[in-house]
């Protein structure tokens, strides 16, 4: 295929096209380049998608496909009107914050979607929203071509965001140096992540199909606790864990789900209880394939080790804070 990735520098996207490229497609990433490199094998175009005229150099090519991978609904607007008669199919990496509730344990593709973002530019507040409006904005330029993949947490090596390395790598820390860890006291909770290979190879196959229609791609349906055991084992950590109450934890100011100086993972408001509780019944009979947790875990813990246990995160508690925690718990 001659494939076109809107974005193609940041871990999804380029780990989309070196996929693409490993089975010999032809792939051009149209992006400002700053973010970083495009995968080795594939053309860069630079363009700011921000300014008129973004598509101009690839509007007057023909594309077996394109996958899209923004949060900005006037990207992908423009982009919508500009390729829609030189693409042969679209793809966007949407989100499950699309959906308006995120309370319902086991929801799929049916599940009520959030009304689209009118303005061009989205913000923190309304990422689902905005990417509401994006898949509105290509399901009418590509009706009849267009897929709608919906990821929640994506996980594995090169996950910048800290969140899902971060209890793997605590587990190994300690491990190493000694315990205590310090958990949220949610091990009933959800949690649920999809490996960024797992996510890309059903992404590519689908595009080579032509597959349309929405899919939840994420992982399989488990808890925290599940999450927390397998890290440990992982990680050959098997020393003391401390669990405090999310109410404790929220009065103390530590942080839920990222960010710095926070536990990941840990949703407290009741309303987004089962954001990470999605089926993916549907995009498992459309080939999803997910691998053990343990298995994601391990391949996120070589990560990190290459990366640095002992780096600054971006997401997570710090060593300093950390200890002043346990010992406020301890009195």
């Amino acid at each position: 295929m001659d494939l076109l990735v809107l974005g193609g520098t940041q871990w999804l996207g380029r780990t989309l096209s070196a996929e693409a490229v490993a089975r010999g497609h032809r792939v051009t990433c149209l992006a400002r380049g700053e973010a970083g490199g495009v995968a080795e094998g594939a053309a860069l175009v630079r363009a700011d998608r921000s300014e008129p005229g973004a598509y101009a150099e690839v509007a007057g090519r023909s594309w077996d496909a394109m996958i899209d991978v923004t949060r900005q609904p006037g990207y992908a607007r423009r982009a919508a009107a500009d390729l829609a008669g030189s693409v042969g199919h679209a793809t966007f990496i949407s989100s499950c914050n699309v959906y308006a509730a995120q309370d319902e344990p086991g929801a799929d593709e049916r599940a009520a979607l959030l009304a689209p973002l009118d303005a061009d530019e989205s913000t923190p507040e309304t990422y689902g929203e905005a990417k509401s409006a994006i898949e509105q904005a290509y399901r009418e330029a590509f009706d009849g071509r267009f897929l709608a993949v919906r990821p929640g947490l994506i996980a594995g090596p090169g996950d910048a965001s800290g969140r899902s390395g971060y209890w793997v790598a605590r587990a190994a820390q300690a491990a190493r140096d000694g315990g205590p860890v310090l958990v949220p006291d949610v091990l009933d909770d959800a949690a649920q992540a999809v490996h960024v290979d797992d996510l890309v190879r059903f992404v590519v196959d689908a595009v080579e199909r032509r597959a349309t229609g929405e899919f939840n791609v994420v992982g399989d349906r488990g808890t925290f606790g599940d999450w927390l055991a397998a890290a440990t084992a992982v990680a050959g950590y098997d020393g003391e864990v401390v669990a405090a109450s999310p109410e404790w934890l929220a009065e103390q100011g530590v942080a839920e789900w990222s960010g710095p100086e926070s536990l990941p993972l840990w949703i407290r408001d009741p309303e987004w209880r089962a954001f990470q509780d999605r089926s993916n019944a549907a995009a498992k009979r459309a080939g999803l394939t997910v691998r053990p947790l343990e298995q994601l875990l391990r391949q996120t813990l070589e990560w990190e080790r290459a990366q640095g246990l002992d780096r600054e995160r971006r997401a997570g508690l710090s060593a300093a804070r950390e200890r002043e925690l346990l010992a406020q718990l301890r009195g």
